[in-house]
């Protein structure tokens, strides 16, 4: 990762709060483009919740959120996709009926939601989104699948084809909200690779438990604990940083989950 690296997304002051709650406590961070940015703590430090606020799944309580030189603070989650944010989530959420393509046709078209699930015309031409959806087969491993239905995958090829969905829709910024929970080694092994792969052409901002892989991928770790941001760096610095292993980590931040 190049420190001159133009930022692309930064969370300033970020706060939630649930009445008297306050599940973040002015949170900011800063993601440069095309890195891995990974979030990490223990249950309950606020990662998902930092998600919701940076994707405008829920409102924020206070501070600011600038993406790509916009605020959006306040814009709705469907406005944050259309200007080039994408997410996954962490329990998968796909069409299972559906052919592994047509779900990721839904994925592309979802950017224009009007067009995404529009039942007068056939997905034909253009609206097929051909182009797009061969590219993402290819790019998530899954083009000898792509006819059968995604309830027919195993559990790590439908964690790729949810990773997938977010790729179709040409994002600048991919969120992935554990996307290794309940893979088997090999599965882990695939994934890691194209998370890894996707900073390429994306900026990735990853909430995930699996140390090995965080400290693998990752350019930038932001630590959480209790809502706030205890401490920030590059991989080699957060894995001997004195705060996090009292915190929470101890020895496992060698290896395993937190």
């Amino acid at each position: 990762m190049s420190p001159k690296a133009p930022i692309l997304l930064e969370a300033i002051d970020v706060e939630k709060h649930y009445g008297k709650f306050a599940a973040l406590g002015g949170v900011s961070l800063r993601v440069r483009a095309n890195t891995v940015h990974s979030v990490i703590g223990p249950n309950g430090a606020g990662k998902t919740t930092l998600f919701h606020m940076l994707t405008g799944t829920k409102a924020v309580s206070g501070g600011r959120i600038l993406f790509d030189g916009q605020d959006v603070t306040h814009e709705p989650d469907h406005r944050r996709v259309q200007r080039g944010i994408a997410r996954s989530f962490q329990v998968t959420s796909l069409f299972l009926s559906l052919p592994v393509r047509e779900n990721l046709r839904l994925g592309a078209q979802g950017v224009a939601p009007a067009h995404a699930l529009n039942p007068w015309h056939e997905p034909i031409g253009a609206r097929a989104q051909s182009q797009v959806v061969e590219a993402v087969l290819a790019k998530v491993g899954l083009e000898r699948f792509a006819d059968i239905p995604a309830g027919n995958l195993s559990h790590g090829q439908q964690r790729r084809l949810e990773v997938g969905m977010a790729l179709a829709a040409r994002p600048k910024a991919i969120f992935l909200d554990e996307p290794t929970s309940g893979m088997g080694i090999d599965d882990l092994d695939d994934m890691k690779r194209l998370i890894k792969s996707l900073r390429d052409e994306h900026t990735v901002v990853l909430i995930e438990h699996n140390m090995n892989i965080v400290m693998d991928i990752s350019d930038t770790v932001t630590v959480m604990q209790l809502g706030r941001v205890l401490a920030e760096g590059m991989p080699h610095d957060i894995r001997s940083d004195d705060r996090v292993r009292a915190a929470y980590l101890g020895n496992m931040i060698t290896g395993g989950k937190a």
